[in-house]
């Protein structure tokens, strides 16, 4: 039952931000072990920049919430070096809280615009 609840969240947030605008997508993905963030252009169906918790650079645990502030300052320098500032923030199915909240933090204060 919980995956089907998953799924029916991550479809419900992935038509909102489809049918919202054409800005660049901030997903996403949470492991047991890492979490992941990539900016996907929906239009052109192209990643533009990803970063993670399991990178070589990342040092330390990668499922606590510091490691995921950091992945999130790495996806918006990433992101800004390619020109890209604004974004629709695409948190999947997970809920907003914990590692996902800490994650989106971390890249509006470097300079991503959700």
């Amino acid at each position: 039952m919980t995956n089907a609840l998953f799924k029916k969240r991550q479809t419900r947030t992935r038509y909102r931000i489809a049918s919202h605008g054409t800005r660049p997508r901030l997903s996403i993905f949470r492991s047991g072990k890492h979490i992941y963030a990539q900016v996907i252009d929906d239009s052109q169906a192209v990643t533009v920049a990803s970063a993670s918790t399991a990178e070589k650079e990342g040092k330390g645990k990668g499922y606590n919430v510091e490691s995921a502030s950091s992945v999130g300052k790495k996806i918006a320098e990433r992101a800004l070096a390619k020109g890209v500032k604004q974004v629709m923030f695409d948190r999947g199915g997970y809920i907003y809280h914990g590692r996902v909240k800490a994650l989106a933090d971390a890249a509006r204060a470097s300079g991503l615009e959700f």
